[in-house]
């Protein structure tokens, strides 16, 4: 028998919300990894995920850009989120050229599909004007 030993209830604090209840595939596989950028790298080439992914930074700071928003910088203690399905992650590359970066991400795939789907240089020239501005 485990004894409970009183003592401070924990801390939580919301990281972020997400309003409106994105779409989760019937019978979705979570998966949740960790992220590792060493200093500049690029991240991932631009894809999509078959379903919403949730993320937060541990450290660092990453350029994180979807189809039609403008590309940000998330900091480490910041969370972030996308819809998955049709959309474009253009970047999640670090945003420090001297430091090490890193996120966990938890994903919702579509069973029998790969969390990440490369896009092609054909696909990306033919959605162009559905890319936010560059700065």
């Amino acid at each position: 028998m485990t004894t409970h030993i009183p003592g401070p209830p924990p801390k939580l604090d919301v990281v972020a919300t997400v309003p409106g209840a994105p779409q989760i595939h019937e019978n979705a596989e979570a998966m949740t990894i960790l992220v590792t950028l060493p200093p500049g790298s690029p991240g991932a080439p631009p894809h999509r995920h078959s379903g919403p992914a949730y993320g937060y930074v541990l450290k660092g700071e990453i350029v994180f850009e979807l189809e039609g928003e403008p590309e940000r910088v998330v900091k480490a203690g910041e969370a972030f989120w996308e819809p998955g399905g049709d959309v474009i992650h253009y970047q999640d590359g670090n945003h420090l050229p001297d430091a090490e970066s890193a996120f966990v991400v938890t994903m919702f795939c579509v069973p029998g599909r790969p969390m990440l789907e490369p896009v092609s240089a054909e696909e990306l020239a033919q959605r162009r004007d559905r890319r936010a501005p560059r700065p």
